[in-house]
């Protein structure tokens, strides 16, 4: 097929290594060191040519519905990006990917690429003579593994419920990549078959027997020399289980005596040293309890009990009827109890006589004069409360109504300004219809 004048003027006489059809005029042409994209002329453009280097270090794809997009990013110099039709994208992602693979020195000149798998986060690229893979969210960049065919020992392939896991043997480690399970056996059947190609075998069971390393041609082992006799001597002297006691024992040692008796025996010394420290430990005993009764504590606590004797006397003698101690002349008094306060705050503050009152005192007065009254005869409810401590009702239900008051008539201001405000906004808008 010709190819348009501007693009043989382009090229320069580099041969194309790809040509895609991307629709009408336009064609995209990838060669060796750079991608030439060709645009036909229209009506509303002319013909042009784009042209892209592969010494890119970033390969990105990005798919849409109708147009899809391949930028390459040069570093410090930039980034280029080559529209496309999006049912186009797949023929021409493999030329541009092996054009820039070439260029930055990951495939050999003579190298091309059988397949290309494009996952989510996982680009599989399967050359001539090895495996590219990358693992992240751009279709290719510097951060890729690469393995050669000739450091690949073994391949294998594990089934999965969602992926299937790619085993590969390379210089004795594993290493292993999944890809979905509707896209294993193409991936399977371009590995293998460039896999075995490489290395001139029909089969993997062969693979693995031409990859064994062959033993180096050495020495052959030395024979084994035949048994000999080592004596060891006569060997150790048999244990006696039975020892012939000694002639002479040491100080410390604790033997039975002749006459039966456990001559110096610790159980026994034990058992006669506490009989003998039996007085030691009574008379321990007493003076520890002697500490006890002399400690101040003690002392404190017992004249706390003789003062407390004295005074049950005394008391004792003051609730004699008749003393002067009960007519109230004697100089302490002793505190009312709660309740007998209660009673007499309620009886100063009423003038209401309290019932406990003729228990505090035999001289106090059993009638006291009552309360004046107002000039209409009966009590009104706001002076039955004073001195009490409580208050009427009747203030707190005022002010409560006073405040209901003051709500409602906020409220009712608060809607005539909202209905002006709608007002306003209705005149607003009427008069911007108007004026369209």
């Amino acid at each position: 097929m010709s190819q348009p004048e501007i693009v043989q003027a382009d090229l320069a006489g580099e041969d194309v290594v790809a040509r895609v059809d991307l629709g009408g005029e336009d064609e995209l042409y990838v060669t060796p060191t750079r991608t030439l994209l060709y645009r036909a002329e229209g009506l509303l453009s002319d013909e042009s040519v784009e042209e892209y280097p592969h010494e890119a270090e970033r390969i990105t794809v990005s798919e849409g519905r109708r147009k899809s997009k391949v930028t390459l990013d040069y570093g410090l110099d930039g980034e280029a990006t080559i529209s496309l039709p999006a049912k186009r994208l797949d023929r021409a992602v493999p030329p541009i990917v092996e054009g820039v693979l070439r260029a930055n020195g990951i495939l050999d000149d003579d190298e091309d690429i059988e397949r290309l798998f494009r996952f989510s986060e996982l680009t599989i690229v399967i050359a001539g003579k090895r495996v590219v893979r990358h693992i992240g969210g751009n279709l290719w960049d510097e951060d890729f593994e690469s393995y050669h065919y000739g450091d690949v020992t073994d391949l294998a392939f594990e089934d999965g419920s969602v992926a299937t896991s790619v085993v590969l043997t390379v210089d004795g480690r594993q290493e292993r990549f999944k890809t979905p399970n509707e896209d294993a056996r193409a991936v399977r059947a371009a590995l293998e078959t460039t896999l075995l190609s490489y290395w001139e075998v029909d089969s993997l069971g062969e693979l693995r027997a031409a990859a064994q390393p062959d033993e180096p041609e050495g020495e052959a082992e030395p024979e084994p020399e035949p048994d000999r006799n080592v004596s060891f001597g006569d060997g150790p002297d048999p244990l006696i289980a039975d020892p012939e006691e000694p002639e002479e024992l040491p100080e410390n040692a604790t033997r039975e005596s002749d006459d039966g008796g456990q001559g110096g025996d610790p159980g026994v010394q034990a058992d006669a040293g506490s009989a003998s420290g039996g007085s030691d430990s009574a008379t321990g005993t007493d003076r520890a309890t002697q500490h006890i009764e002399s400690s101040p504590a003690t002392e404190a606590s017992a004249g706390t009990r003789s003062d407390r004797q004295e005074n049950g006397s005394s008391g004792a003698s003051a609730d004699v009827p008749g003393s002067e101690s009960a007519r109230g002349g004697s100089e302490t008094e002793t505190e009312p109890e709660p309740e007998t306060a209660w009673a007499d705050s309620i009886q100063e503050s009423t003038g209401a006589p309290s019932a406990e009152s003729p228990r505090r005192g035999q001289d106090a007065p059993t009638t006291h004069e009552e309360p004046p009254r107002g000039s209409g005869g009966s009590e009104s409810p706001e002076t039955g409360f004073e001195g009490s401590g409580f208050e009427s009702a009747a203030p707190a239900d005022e002010k409560l109504r006073e405040e209901l008051a003051e709500l409602r008539a906020a409220v009712e201001r608060q809607n005539q300004e909202l209905r002006a405000q709608r007002e306003l906004v209705e005149q607003l808008i009427e008069e911007l219809r108007r004026g369209r």
